[in-house]
């Protein structure tokens, strides 16, 4: 493609999804259907308005059956499927069209996704692409049949297991996305919709109570220090704000986060987006509560000082400031997170470090932490 974005001073160029290469696949193998004549290339019109021309690669005919692929493009955005080939089978049938997934596409077994369970996990923007697309094909050239149509993405089942997919309960294989049809290249909102679908998830299994990520260093501690279930568990980077949004809308009762210093020390001064990109002021923030508590001047410099927050907290160990300044770290992410949810759900935060271990809980975090170790003695 030749479409491009600026995103954090850089010339970032799109890409299209996997829907866009389905859509197309099935677009040239249901033309080469209906005509007997081979297929170099097909137009394809996004939703988002964009016009894509797409070659089309090894094409496998046999009567009244022809499967072609497409090799998908993802641009400058770190992307998974980059280079895969996105396979369409397309048959004759009756009436109407029939989309399904074939090997490499994931199957739903678990409510709150996209797509029913059961279903394979081609998403419903794809699906009305692909839909529409090879019935424009069949009006064009006067066929008044069906069509079933095969998706599949040879190697998927493999990759699958380095995403969501798997815990999302779904299983087998890749899923076929896009709503745009085009891929933004280092999107955020593609990030913030991935942890949507977590939350869908674990509402539609009828959990209420919702125990929340940063990333993989507060899972292994919950459940190798806390003993917590993390099976449950949603993981949300660097999107806590997003998070407590959607915990809010999805009706969920309470959200326990549980985090490295590094990231919640930030929510305590009511950043809620934690990339380094957008705010620091880590150890300004720990150094501003040690002199609150008491320390020395020299002492507060150091912490300000301090290249990590573990660094910090063992000068304010080392000081006995640790305690005191954890309280008022913890009074502030309390705050901040009631302030961002409301009243109408509860929110509690664990504060951990590696080296140290728990360094604070906030006011009600306690007591949602044992409804997730009940729930782990319960199994």
């Amino acid at each position: 493609m030749d479409t491009f974005e600026i995103k954090n001073g850089k010339k970032l160029r799109c890409g299209y999804t996997t829907g866009s290469c389905a859509a197309a696949a099935a677009k040239a193998a249901a033309t080469m259907i209906l005509t007997g004549q081979p297929v170099c290339a097909v137009r394809l019109a996004t939703p988002k308005g964009i016009v894509l021309q797409l070659d089309i690669e090894d094409c496998r005919r046999q009567p009244d059956v022809v499967t072609c692929a497409v090799r998908k493009d993802a641009g400058d955005d770190p992307d998974i499927t980059d280079g895969l080939r996105i396979y369409a089978t397309v048959e004759k049938i009756g009436q109407g069209v029939d989309i399904d997934g074939g090997s490499g596409v994931g199957r739903v077994t678990k409510e709150g996704l996209a797509c029913a369970v059961g279903e394979a996990a081609i998403n419903p923007t794809p699906r009305r692409m692909i839909r529409e697309t090879v019935l424009a094909v069949a009006q064009e050239y006067g066929y008044t049949g069906g069509f079933k149509v095969t998706i599949s993405i040879p190697g998927g089942a493999g990759l699958a297991c380095k995403t969501f997919n798997p815990r999302l309960g779904i299983v087998g294989g890749l899923s076929v996305l896009g709503t745009s049809g085009i891929v933004d290249p280092m999107s955020e909102q593609a990030l913030i919709d991935t942890i949507h679908v977590e939350m869908n998830a674990r509402q539609a299994a009828g959990e209420q109570h919702l125990l929340a990520f940063f990333g993989n260093y507060g899972v292994d501690f919950s459940r190798d220090i806390l003993h917590a279930d993390v099976s449950k568990r949603i993981t949300f980077s660097n999107y806590i704000g997003e998070m407590l949004d959607y915990a809010v809308y999805c009706g969920f009762t309470d959200v326990l986060v549980i985090g490295h210093i590094g990231k919640l020390v930030k929510v305590a001064q009511g950043i809620m987006n934690t990339h380094s990109r957008y705010a620091d002021g880590r150890t300004t923030l720990l150094a501003l509560d040690a002199v609150f508590s008491g320390a020395a001047p020299a002492t507060a410099r150091a912490i300000y000082d301090s290249i990590t927050t573990d660094e910090a907290v063992r000068i304010l160990q080392k000081n006995s400031l640790l305690e005191p300044v954890m309280a008022q770290i913890c009074d502030k992410i309390d705050y901040y997170m009631k302030q961002r949810a409301g009243d109408t759900i509860r929110t509690g935060a664990i504060i951990f470090s590696n080296t140290y271990g728990v360094l604070g809980y906030t006011g009600q975090a306690q007591a949602l932490l044992a409804l997730h170790q009940q729930e782990e003695k319960s199994i």
